[in-house]
């Protein structure tokens, strides 16, 4: 991710007085600003309490416990600056080396590009969301069922869970991805996803209709 840390913005100082700040925010479609001081950082103000300040030639220093502190590593992949994003409700991220010095930002415009544009988006694929009892949920046993079912594992994560269960996203490749899904069933695992031409739920509809008739006869 390296070539995508920026350094157009550049950061202000707690002497810096508020008027600056502000400005910042009028030229830059952004949610919060890195303050730092020796090169280190101290953290980042944003928006919505910058903009509030109605002394606009106060400086920064006075408003410190405003401060946020959030950040990412320079080697940080795609998936944890989508957290960090995320958590802190952000759409840039400071950057530290491995010196903890301050050495640019992420945009959030260019880390959800990285992703969307990654195999696992793009890749022709299914997806399928599957949901165990988190005691009996086991990865390698999700892997096994694909693979054995002639299916290649593009990725997967837990989108849910609570108490009881986990909620599995899957990325497959596979021509029978009935087989899988059948596969999935027969360990005990709930099919969430919808997915046309379904055998089981085909066979469930032509029985159902079929005991329809029946009653109705």
């Amino acid at each position: 991710m390296n070539d995508y840390i920026l350094e157009e913005i550049k950061p202000l100082r707690l002497k810096d007085i508020i008027k600056n700040a502000q400005k910042v925010f009028k030229n830059y479609p952004i949610t919060h600003f890195p303050v730092i001081e020796n090169n280190k950082l101290l953290g980042s103000f944003a928006e919505d309490d910058i903009q509030t300040i109605e002394n606009k030639e106060e400086e920064l220093v006075v408003y410190a416990h405003l401060l946020n502190s959030f950040f990412a590593d320079e080697k940080a992949t795609v998936l944890e600056l989508l957290k960090i994003f995320a958590d802190n409700d952000t759409n840039i991220i400071p950057v530290l080396n491995e010196n903890k010095d301050y050495i640019g930002y992420f945009d959030l415009r260019d880390v959800l590009d990285v992703f969307s544009t990654s195999p696992f988006m793009i890749e022709e694929s299914e997806t399928l969301i599957i949901e165990k009892l988190r005691a009996d949920y086991s990865m390698s046993e999700v892997v096994q069922i694909i693979e054995s079912s002639g299916g290649k594992l593009l990725g997967l994560y837990i989108s849910e869970k609570n108490t009881d269960v986990n909620q599995i996203t899957i990325k497959v490749i596979s021509d029978e991805i009935n087989e899988i899904m059948q596969t999935f069933r027969r360990y005990d695992y709930k099919i969430i996803s919808m997915h046309e031409n379904d055998i089981y739920l085909e066979d469930l509809k032509n029985r159902s209709d079929y005991l329809q008739k029946y009653l109705e006869m």
